[in-house]
This record gives structure tokens, sequence and C-alpha cells, in this order.
């Protein structure tokens, strides 16, 4: 089982026991019991589940859509390392994936 290493908006950090094949999001959500609205249920159209993925880490999560790029781009809280944790499936190869949520909208 991969493990998650996240960090609240208040600063506090978890370390989560993931599930394959599920998405990020849930996995944070479910698993982890982080405040992720994730109003669209993983459909990429509402960037809730905005995170910051550790700049070490977002090689492996896979290149991101043009439609998840422009849901973060114009977001006031953008990185160059954010991405929406529903387009990201855990595997084994993120085993130990550091991310930090993003502000609220």
């Amino acid at each position: 089982m991969p493990t998650i290493h996240a960090t609240d908006r208040d600063g506090t950090q978890k370390v989560i026991e993931a599930e394959n094949g599920l998405s990020l999001m849930l996995n944070l959500r479910d698993k982890g019991g982080l405040d992720i609205a994730s109003i669209c249920g993983g459909m990429c159209s509402c960037a809730t589940c905005h995170v910051y993925v550790d700049p070490d880490w977002l090689p492996k999560t896979g290149e991101q859509s043009p439609d998840e790029f422009e849901l973060v781009e114009f977001s006031d809280h953008y990185q160059e390392n954010s991405r929406l944790s529903c387009q990201i499936e855990m595997s084994g190869e993120l085993d130990g994936i550091k991310v930090t949520l993003a502000p609220e909208e």
C-alpha cells in the first residue's frame, strides 16, 4: 500500500495509507479525512481538489490534460506545481508522494 504525506490547509501533516487505483483526491478525502470539497466528484470541472505536488514528485504524476491546466491556471492560488488531485491515480510508483492542499478559493 502506498503512503501519501499530506499537509492540510492549517499546516497539519498526515501520513495516509492509500489505496492503489483510486485517485489521490479520494485517498486524501476518504482515507485521510482531509477537507477536500471535490464538488464535481472527480470529473475535472471544478478545481475544489487543488493541491500542490512536491516538485520532486511532480514528474511521476503524469501529464496534465489541457482541461486540468486551464482550471488550475486561473486559480488565485496557482503555482507551477498545481494539480487537481482527482486527476492523479495512486499507484506503487507514487509511494511516499508529498502534497499540500491549496487554499480554498
